[in-house]
């Protein structure tokens, strides 16, 4: 497994447990970083995914709804959302990572960690942002 792709795996945790624990994603960033508890430290490129997400939280959700067909951002899944959400920003704000690649660690984490739908439903979302990519780029 690359450096990235464990990157990608503990900022899906961090952003998903905000989510469960209703609480704001920088401060529970902020006790990860301070106390990563049974885990190792924290990846930067974990913490630059989550500040990401976090900074673009609002285009990344509207952008979201409005290409996810009859999907609301809140009748997904709470793993499928958080996926989404790093996926749609590395497809958008991260230009270190080739498209297809983040497109395919996306569906692999939908793979292993949501449900049997997931995957189709996360690879036919972030394609459709993809090919929308240049008329919605900020």
């Amino acid at each position: 497994m690359s450096a990235r792709t464990k990157a990608r795996k503990r900022a899906l945790n961090v952003l998903y447990e905000a989510e469960q624990r209703n609480m704001p994603v920088v401060e529970l960033l902020s006790v990860r970083l301070a106390d990563p508890g049974v885990q190792s430290a924290l990846p930067q490129y974990a913490v630059d995914i989550v500040h990401g997400v976090v900074d673009h939280h609002e285009r990344i959700d509207e952008i979201l709804e409005t290409y996810s067909h009859g999907w609301t951002i809140r009748r997904m899944p709470a793993v499928d959302r958080a996926i989404l959400r790093m996926g749609t920003w590395e497809l958008l704000y991260n230009d270190e990572v080739p498209d297809v690649v983040a497109i395919d660690e996306s569906v692999e984490l939908a793979r292993e960690l949501s449900t049997d739908d997931s995957p189709s439903f996360v690879n036919g979302l972030l394609a459709r942002v993809l090919d929308v990519k240049p008329s919605i780029t900020d």
